[in-house]
């Protein structure tokens, strides 16, 4: 244990009372839980607001490239462990809170999940703030401070119900407000040439002007040598009502401006399924999008003056996925109108300094904006837009001879009944490097996604697999197994994972594998009091704990998933030993409000789920379960207590992942097809000790082609299959309401079986029943377990962060730093 510094203690005492008594004005018998929390985060803060406030001087004066991350999303999760952690106080904080007389093991839960991201993009965003401060680099995030985070998710009759989350109702007392960094962001209005410029310069007028506060989170490196910040905006009213209109005795009139303006910051992503939705969403991107371009400029102005041709040198702004694709907008219109630089000067500038990363493969999920809306709201910036436009359509005239077919394909706008702005291609054209985001993902976006792009720009592709942060996903959450592992290899591999595979020498040592499974089998006791208080189901820390946890969707295959577990469940009924081992199958994740399919295929697995836990002829053999509102602390829970990782999207449609990383690197094997990352990690660990299975990338992509694949011919031939699809067609976990499903199996029959569940079924059978087969074995099994964890060097976020500031930001570290 390590040595506990008392003075650090008393510190803590003192900074936990006085706060407690001067500002919440209550002694420690009339506390409120939320009154302690408070107190000690403050008593917490107190212990590293020097170190923060040096590193943000250092930040500002000192001459090195700054790297700018551009975020939509950020998921946080609780920062009260994470900050303790990565400071090393955690012995101490444990002593002063005994000193004190209160739980520290209660009061940490009692803070809320930062929950401002929807999923992976927003967990990947604040592992690489953790690997950019504990790495030294002089960055900063930028992202909106939503008052109501990713809804909170309970189920009702077996269906998704969504609640607010009101997650700020207490205050976040980890953040300061920055009122003198504020900004105006400006919407609507009209364009006026400048009379006599000889750079095009325009003013942008009548507009709607809205503050954008900023509120600072600290990001705490390893060991606390260097602090970094999150700049989030809130948005505000320029004042707080019209006092004309107060004056007329119209109250509601007086005050809609203010209301029209916290809208904005209002709810992470409305639905976007109309015109209001549409048209919210693309004020959010760009109220952030202005305010931190703003921010960074002016930071620039401060020590570089107004020599612009500086600015790629000088600043690296990183545009996680096409949300802050105005970045490229904003900087350009800035350059051109308050600055007075040419076009030419301005794009090559803004080219040099912006890099996009993208995560989808799906040309869908590229988002594009119709130019109406561009008119209406940025009637400036679709100007900038047009001309970046035609810059652009010279080089494609060039490379492909006048092609004209290949113009329209690849302007930056789309024609139709309606006109759009296509924000992937702006990302692309508009930046100097645009990467994947693994090696499987970046291959096909030069071979499909972007493919005429990649023939123009054949040097700006690159890709940087993700990683996350192993502070946050071992050290924290799973503190045994990382005592374990340090315990035979030391302590570096916390900052150089790559040391882990020291850890594979013991794949063989029976001790260590006790260790393992005596570890595993205490992460799942814990798991099981959260299961048994939450869903009020009992479930056996003896069996395999089988876990799909992400967002909803019809690529990531729960449906495959469910599907299977019916097939389980059947065959059970009629052998009750066709399980090698019983099975826990765990299912998590949300689904977007309005997306219908996925919203059915949760209520389709609690349908299932109650029917078959509560047959008594099986339910010791096979249990299935939905935990209500996955977010990041139950996270913390769910990956070190899982046996098998379902990894099972559609090969080519998953981008990389970072589930599959956390789950193997606390121990658990994956039952996966090979896509996205999975297909690194079998390189690193070897396809024999995960369980692979499906149709590979290639097969996925002529099958599409050719369109010879036929579900109906899987349906009619394979007996198991149709009786699997037949019930839940015909109402067998929905008897109140027996069309219910329908629309799943119309999706996959009537359809044409997009993702291709019914073709890699029988397969993902054969795999899932190997592993099953193989958990009997656990000397097998944990061996596996053990290389697995050994292999999981190459997935940490220090080496992306690494590479991308290598490769991509040319930046270096600025101060001092514990990896």
């Amino acid at each position: 244990m390590p040595k506990v510094e008392k003075s650090r203690v008393q510190a803590l005492v003192d900074a936990y009372k006085d706060h407690l008594h001067y500002d919440c004005l209550k002694t420690e018998s009339e506390a409120s839980d939320w009154d302690r929390y408070l107190s000690l985060a403050v008593a917490v803060r107190k212990q590293f607001t020097d170190r923060w406030l040096a590193c943000m001087h250092d930040f500002q004066t000192k001459d090195c490239k700054h790297v700018y991350y551009l975020s939509f999303e950020y998921l946080m999760g609780r920062l009260m462990e994470n900050n303790i952690l990565n400071l090393q106080m955690m012995e101490e904080v444990r002593e002063a809170c005994k000193e004190i007389g209160i739980d520290f093991d209660h009061l940490k839960d009692v803070g809320e999940d930062a929950g401002l991201g929807n999923g992976g993009l927003g967990r990947l965003a604040a592992c690489f703030l953790d690997s950019l401060a504990s790495l030294g680099y002089p960055a900063m995030g930028y992202g909106i401070r939503y008052q109501y985070g990713i809804f909170r998710q309970h189920i009702e009759d077996g269906a998704q119900r969504e609640e607010p989350d009101d997650w700020l109702k207490h205050g976040n007392p980890w953040e300061r407000p920055m009122p003198n960094d504020a900004a105006i962001v400006k919407f609507g209005g009209r364009v006026i040439p400048v009379p006599g410029s000889k750079t095009g310069q325009c003013m942008w007028v009548d507009t709607q002007d809205i503050q954008a506060m900023p509120y600072d989170v600290p990001v705490v490196g390893w060991q606390g040598a260097t602090i970094l910040s999150l700049r989030l905006w809130s948005s505000q009213a320029t004042s707080d009502f019209n006092l004309e209109e107060f004056n007329k005795g119209d109250y509601l009139a007086a005050v809609e401006a203010k209301n029209e303006a916290e809208r904005i910051s209002k709810v992470l992503y409305p639905n976007d399924n109309n015109y209001e939705g549409k048209e919210l969403r693309f004020k959010q991107q760009f109220f952030f999008v202005s305010a931190s371009v703003q921010d960074l400029i002016r930071r620039f102005k401060a020590q570089n003056g107004t020599r612009f041709h500086l600015l790629p040198e000088k600043c690296a702004i990183q545009l996680n996925d096409t949300h802050p694709a105005l970045t490229i907008l904003e900087l350009m219109r800035i350059l051109i109108d308050e600055e007075g630089l040419t076009f030419a000067k301005a794009f090559q500038i803004t080219r040099k300094t912006c890099a996009y990363t993208n995560h989808t493969l799906m040309p869908e999920a590229l988002e594009k904006w119709s130019v109406e809306l561009f008119e209406k709201l940025l009637p400036r910036h679709l100007l900038i837009m047009y001309d970046i436009n035609s810059e652009f359509l010279r080089d494609v005239t060039l490379k492909f001879q006048g092609d004209l077919e290949k113009i329209i394909s690849m302007s930056l706008f789309e024609e139709g009944a309606e006109k759009m702005a296509r924000m992937g291609y702006l990302s692309v054209v508009g930046s100097h490097s645009t990467n994947g985001v693994a090696a499987l993902h970046s291959k096909l976006l030069v071979q499909d996604l972007f493919q005429d792009f990649a023939q123009v720009y054949p040097k700006r592709f690159n890709n940087k697999t993700n990683g996350v942060t192993p502070r946050k996903w071992l050290l924290h959450c799973n503190p045994e197994l990382a005592e374990l592992i340090t315990s035979k290899i030391g302590k570096g591999w916390i900052c150089d994972m790559d040391r882990l595979r020291e850890f594979g020498q013991f794949a063989k040592d029976r001790k260590v594998l006790k260790e393992l499974e005596r570890i595993k089998l205490g992460n799942k006791i814990l798991l099981k009091e959260i299961i048994r208080k939450e869903l009020d189901l009992e479930v056996s820390e003896h069996s395999m704990f089988d876990v799909q946890i992400k967002r909803i969707h019809e690529y990531k295959r729960q449906l495959l998933n469910i599907l299977h577990v019916i097939m389980m469940y059947n065959r059970l009924k009629k052998d009750g030993n066709a399980l090698k081992s019983p099975m826990t199958v765990i299912f998590g994740g949300k689904a977007a409000p309005g997306y219908f399919n996925a919203k059915l295929i949760i209520h389709l697995i609690n349908s299932v789920a109650r029917f078959i836990n509560e047959d008594p002829e099986t339910n010791d053999k096979l249990k299935v379960l939905f935990m209500p509102n996955y977010r990041v602390t139950l996270a913390e829970r769910l990956f070190p207590a899982t046996d098998l990782s379902e990894q099972i999207s559609t090969a080519s449609t998953e981008a990389s992942g970072t589930g599959n990383m956390k789950f193997a690197m606390n121990g658990a094997l994956t039952l996966g097809t090979m896509d996205g990352a999975n297909v690194e990690m079998a390189e690193e660990m070897g396809e024999e000790n995960m369980f692979i299975f499906g149709l590979r990338t290639e097969e996925v992509l002529s099958l599409r082609e050719s369109e010879e694949y036929s579900p109906w011919d899987i349906y009619n031939e394979n007996e198991e299959i149709r009786n699997v699809l037949d019930m839940v067609r015909n109402g067998f976990f929905s008897p109140e309401n027996r069309d219910l499903f329908e629309p799943l199996t119309y999706t996959l029959l009537q359809k044409g079986d997009y993702y291709f569940l019914l073709k890699d079924l029988m397969d993902y059978d054969r795999a899932r029943m190997e592993a099953n087969k193989a958990y009997a074995d656990k000397d097998t099994w944990y061996s596996k377990t053990c290389i697995n964890i050994s292999s999981m060097g190459k997935f940490s976020s220090d080496r992306t962060i690494r590479e991308y500031a290598n490769d991509i930001w040319k930046a270096t570290p600025f101060g001092p730093t514990a990896c």
